[in-house]
């Protein structure tokens, strides 16, 4: 294997590697082990209809309601297979150069890779709590990407800060996979319209649906349209097209609302509890459904709390992070406790063993 095909394995490595059948998952940031019960029967209503192709007129109640659900045209929405797919099409934007924020997902900086595009990492500081700084920006980038929350810091932008990345002649790419994680959102620019923005939204995290890849994009219509080209006809199934639907609705969103004031209060009692261990650092002020952690001989504690059952997630793969770094996946306090009693056995053996 040569380096570049290291690094691109390293780039491509996410979470469900780590999630191996049987051990207790917080290497995985989906909220759900399935969709909720009115959402399975909304998917389950469209199984008989699987016999014809999908329709203008799925694809567009799917867009209509997406638009509605941040004050946009339909004409602004695309639909994408999960919010990666949006990463993937990037390159058709040919951009002269590319800059990626991180620690981020580094899906954009495979596809921008493989294309060729010239790329440059912004590399945020963990002593800033990772902090954007958009003078750290190349003038000279005409595609920027940035997560918001950002993964796996779980810091969140303000808006103001995203805007000032925008300017005449550049694509601003802000991924808001985990923003409905967020109560009420503060800090999106979805329903924005900001010229070359380019907003990607997931279903995955939320609802419980990674096995279907549902999202999609917003932004101006001629930049979407130059997203799409080339694209396959039918390019996402009706399935797809109905969690859409289902999911941008007001009753959906007022539940994932919910569900994010729920895991805010999860995610204060987690990051509590994991601070008061020995050896262990939380980092930054998190925002999103997961944390950062900073413990000491990182990689080996990891492969000791798979052998106690549990799984989190390497971060050394994030540009920017090492070996010390986890990531772990903000869980209910009673499904939660299962790493915190593993993570405190492997603490203490480790400080026998020092």
């Amino acid at each position: 294997m040569t380096g570049e095909d290291f690094e691109r394995a390293r780039l491509r490595h996410h979470g469900d590697a780590e999630a191996a059948p049987g051990l207790a998952d917080f290497a995985v940031n989906v909220r759900l082990p399935r969709p909720p019960d009115w959402l399975r029967d909304r998917l389950a209503e469209t199984l008989d209809g699987l016999g014809r192709y999908p329709g203008t007129e799925d694809e567009l109640a799917a867009r209509v309601a997406a638009a509605d659900r941040h004050g946009r045209s339909p004409e602004q929405v695309l639909i994408l297979n999960g919010a990666a797919e949006g990463f993937a099409l990037l390159p058709r934007l040919a951009p002269r150069l590319a800059a990626v924020i991180h620690p981020s997902f580094t899906e954009p900086d495979v596809a921008l890779l493989d294309a060729g595009v010239p790329l440059t990492r912004v590399l945020l500081q963990a002593e800033d709590g990772y902090a954007l700084r958009p003078e750290l920006v190349p003038d000279a980038a005409d595609l920027v990407v940035v997560g918001n929350p950002t993964n796996p810091t779980s810091v969140q932008h303000p808006a103001d800060t995203l805007r000032a990345l925008a300017r005449p002649g550049r694509v601003l790419v802000v991924d808001e996979a985990f923003a409905d994680a967020v109560p009420g959102e503060p800090e999106s620019v979805a329903g924005q319209d900001i010229p070359g923005l380019l907003v990607l939204r997931s279903l995955t995290k939320t609802w419980g649906l990674a096995g279907l890849r549902a999202g999609y994009a917003l932004g101006a219509p001629e930049l979407l349209a130059q997203l799409a080209a080339h694209r396959p006809q039918w390019p996402v199934s009706s399935l797809v097209l109905t969690a859409v639907e289902a999911c941008c609705a007001p009753a959906a969103v007022r539940e994932a609302d919910i569900a994010a004031r729920e895991g805010v209060a999860h995610r204060v009692a987690l990051a509590a509890a994991l601070a008061a261990l020995p050896g262990v650092e939380v980092c930054g002020g998190a925002a999103g459904p997961f944390l950062l952690l900073r413990v000491a001989h990182g990689e080996r504690v990891r492969r000791r709390l798979r052998d106690q059952g549990v799984a989190v997630r390497r971060a050394d793969t994030f540009p920017g992070l090492d070996a010390e770094h986890l990531r772990v996946a903000v869980r209910p306090p009673e499904q939660a406790e299962v790493l915190l009693k593993a993570l405190e056995t492997v603490l203490r053996e480790e400080g026998e063993q020092g």
